[in-house]
């Protein structure tokens, strides 16, 4: 149920990169995505800690399986299904969209393995940044335009709630309380459950045992309160299974490998 891109070169959804350059790109243009097809099939994507609070009341929470886990906010509770976007990669209803989605077709990506210094990149298959008439223009006069620059911004942000990201998944580890998830939904009129596995979920029982001193510095950190929203979404699963009864395309068991 939380799997790795089948291109383990490139992160999720993008297909190529390729650095924007004011001497390359000068005349180009970054326009809007009226729909998001690469959404279509995809049943997870990454989310920060920074979004729990407002993704936790849309999307079930998850923690990907294996020893490097990353949270994921679940659009479908199997593997190329979407319940949030129609055939043509539009939201059915609105909701919160997670900054990993509305960070593309940009990122910010090391050129050099030598080098720590990152550069804005994009994905030049996207079909939203080129030669258009209509868009926003990304340099004039050689420099970076005010759009190129909230771009950048919005990417450094985004990387540095990755970086709070890693930082709430070490304690995680740390204080044990990762565990493989399972749910097992049976729907009504029916005598076998759907199971899902695949996935890695707090322990509630462990949580519970920890000692007052680990649980006070949760609390002050902010760690809780994650915690509890993670929790809380996982009751949405029920609601987004559902949705995908009404799509007609179900599997009686999905086991995912681990990412």
């Amino acid at each position: 149920m939380a799997t790795a891109p089948a291109n383990a070169n490139l992160p999720l959804f993008y297909k190529d990169l390729a650095p924007l350059s004011s001497v390359d790109h000068a005349d180009f243009r970054a326009r809007s995505m009226d729909s998001a097809d690469f959404l279509i099939n995809q049943h997870a994507v990454p989310l920060t800690t920074d979004e729990f609070s407002s993704a936790c009341r849309f999307f079930p929470i998850v923690f990907s399986a294996g020893d490097n886990p990353v949270p994921l906010a679940l659009m479908g509770m199997n593997e190329g299904m979407n319940t949030f976007v129609d055939a043509e990669g539009k939201l059915i209803n609105p909701v919160y969209v997670p900054a990993y989605i509305r960070r593309y077709p940009f990122l910010l990506a090391r050129l050099r393995p030598d080098s720590d210094e990152l550069s804005l990149c994009f994905d030049p298959t996207a079909g939203a940044i080129g030669k258009f008439d209509e868009g926003d223009k990304l340099f004039e006069d050689g420099q970076p335009t005010e759009a190129t620059n909230g771009i950048l911004e919005f990417c450094k942000n985004f990387e540095e709630a990755g970086q709070r990201t890693g930082m709430f998944i070490e304690e995680l580890k740390k204080a044990d309380l990762l565990m493989d998830g399972e749910v097992s939904i049976t729907p009504e009129g029916s005598s076998q459950p759907y199971i899902y596995r695949g996935f890695q979920m707090i322990d509630e029982a462990k949580l519970r045992e920890l000692r007052g001193d680990v649980l006070r510095k949760m609390m002050q950190n902010g760690m809780l309160g994650l915690v509890f929203a993670h929790l809380f979404s996982l009751q949405l699963m029920r609601e987004v299974f559902a949705e995908q009864v009404k799509s007609g395309k179900m599997q009686l068991v999905t086991e995912a490998p681990t990412a």
